[in-house]
């Protein structure tokens, strides 16, 4: 139980910088379906909700009828373009750890299942990047690849964002980038990555694992990538730190669960709220820790905390965050109009006879938390399906992933 306890923690941590809008749901790993049965019983919820919804209740029992049939003739079911679109919206509605749900129904939806091969894959998540990207004006957007079938591997990609900052670990312990990326990074220099300059802002390469074959290392081409320069709209020192951040966050090691059919593979991204770059990956001591680097510029006194120097470098901070994405024209929401949707998409849902889940520790955000409306409300935290699950990291030991583990250490360095 401790292992697993542990292995859970590691999980939370990797998710630290996933942006509010497109976080997941659930706090434990959650595997894919298997036996016919429990597919068959997902799948009548969810065509009862789909059908209901689409005002085609009519429609509803010929059409269940004829799931019935395939999975008892082949162990799963296809399902049609338009009912994996409004599963994956739906997913997105369900996330009880999403303040920007209200935006749920303009998710594009990318049908990609006929793709087979990693060079296709990465082909179609770097024209994600490009599409969801659209010059600044964030489009949230899904790509999803082939389903798992029962029984089997499905695809994974490993990172668990496709951008992301490498972590080097130094001689003396200190480590260069992103210290929540280090593992990762040692991982790919395992899988034959050179790695990069050495800067505190190297982007990973990704890695893509069909079913059944080695992972796949692809360098992302630069030119799809947009960062945003870090500056102040009143300390002139604080662009000469450095610091910037990618535009997109596109999640990519979860997995989409739409009435029993499993997709391990589906990346998917909203846009940032700001305090999840200025609070949580520059302002955590476990991420970039600039906390002390800002109050020092600052010329705080950092000796006492009765002095609230952490507080006063977090704002100064977060403001810089907010006012370079939109100096750069880069789609980003502030903490108190997050929380200001998440209660109009609360009302929504109760206009539409529906209960709005949330997980109140991840809703609730990480800057002047009693100041935003979601603080003072309470939520129920269940879990709905369709919905977003975390998946076993193919490289870390777990009796469940014993299949990508193979797949992994059969590989060796490339």
């Amino acid at each position: 139980m401790l292992a697993q306890h542990t292995f859970l923690e590691k999980r939370e941590d990797q998710f630290a910088d996933t942006p509010s809008s497109v976080r997941p749901t659930h706090q434990q790993i959650r595997y894919p379906l298997v036996d016919p049965q429990e597919i068959f019983r997902e799948a009548r919820e969810y065509f009862h909700l789909f059908h209901h919804e689409h005002g085609t209740s009519q429609l509803y029992q010929e059409h269940l009828n004829e799931i019935q049939a395939e999975i008892e003739r082949t162990g799963t079911y296809w399902q049609t373009c338009d009912e994996l679109v409004y599963g994956a919206r739906v997913a997105w509605r369900n996330s009880t750890r999403c303040i920007g749900r209200l935006h749920w129904k303009s998710l594009t939806v990318r049908d990609l299942r006929h793709l087979s091969t990693a060079e296709d894959i990465f082909e179609a998540i770097v024209e994600h990047l490009r599409t969801g990207t659209n010059g600044g004006k964030i489009r949230p957007m899904m790509s999803v690849f082939a389903p798992q079938m029962p029984h089997r591997q499905g695809i994974r990609i490993w990172n668990p964002q496709v951008i992301q900052y490498a972590g080097y670990r130094l001689p003396d312990g200190s480590i260069t980038g992103d210290p929540s990326n280090e593992e990762l990074t040692t991982v790919l220099r395992h899988l034959g990555w050179k790695g990069g300059a050495g800067t505190a802002f190297d982007v990973l390469p990704l890695v893509i694992q069909m079913p059944y074959q080695r992972p796949r290392l692809f360098e992302l081409p630069r030119d799809a990538i947009l960062e945003v320069p870090l500056s102040h709209p009143d300390y002139a020192w604080f662009a000469d730190l450095g610091l910037k951040w990618y535009a997109l966050p596109i999640i990519s090691n979860m997995r989409l669960e739409i009435g029993g059919i499993s997709y391990s593979a589906a990346p998917f991204n909203g846009w940032y709220m700001g305090t999840e770059i200025g609070a949580r990956n520059f302002g955590d001591e476990g991420r970039y820790n600039l906390l002390p680097v800002i109050a020092k510029a600052m010329g705080l006194n950092v000796r006492s905390n009765r002095t609230l120097w952490k507080d006063r470098a977090l704002v100064e901070l977060n403001i810089a965050v907010l006012h370079s994405f939109a100096s750069h024209g880069v789609t980003m929401v502030d903490h108190h109009t997050a929380s200001q949707q998440l209660v109009v998409h609360q009302a929504c849902e109760n206009k539409a006879g529906r209960l709005m889940p949330a997980d109140w520790s991840w809703i609730v955000p990480p800057l002047s938390s009693s100041a935003t409306p979601v603080f003072h409300c309470p939520y129920q935290d269940v879990t709905f399906t369709p919905n977003l699950f975390y998946q076993p990291t193919p490289w870390q030991a777990d009796p469940q992933a014993s299949l990508e583990k193979q797949a992994y250490y059969g590989a060796g360095a490339t």
